[in-house]
């Protein structure tokens, strides 16, 4: 094994940490005001954006430590296309005529740990190490 390919186990741990962390500051921006946005100001907690929060905040901080890795990243997967398809893709089929690349790169990198999981470096692996 080549010295990248032995590092690809902690890299994997990084993708999923800093995706969850930029997913994460999306629910923080909707539901905590932080950073405070104009256009969540008056943000309604059971419409469909207050929702999308929801999910970024908590699935974001899962995503974060690596807890439930891969049913989060499934629901934060599904929650990304739900928006690219509500929200951008009405406005033109390709994502960067649309605004839609986010949306769609974020959907897919939380698809791909789905199945690739939270890495070593995460709670998951420390909770079956035990089990």
């Amino acid at each position: 094994m080549d010295q990248i390919s032995k590092l690809q186990p902690i890299v994997l741990s990084l993708l999923r940490f800093m995706s969850g962390l930029l997913l994460m500051q999306h629910g923080t921006a909707k539901l905590l005001g932080f950073p405070a946005l104009p256009m969540f100001a008056d943000l309604r907690i059971g419409s469909m954006v207050g929702a999308a929060g929801v999910i970024e905040l908590v699935g974001g901080a899962l995503l974060v430590v690596g807890l439930f890795t891969r049913p989060a990243a499934f629901i934060a997967s599904g929650m990304t296309a739900v928006a690219y398809f509500m929200v951008h893709e009405p406005k033109g089929f390709m994502p960067i005529v649309n605004g839609g690349e986010l949306a769609a790169l974020y959907c897919f990198v939380f698809f791909y740990l789905v199945f690739a999981g939270g890495g070593p470096i995460s709670l998951d692996r420390i909770i079956h190490k035990k089990t």
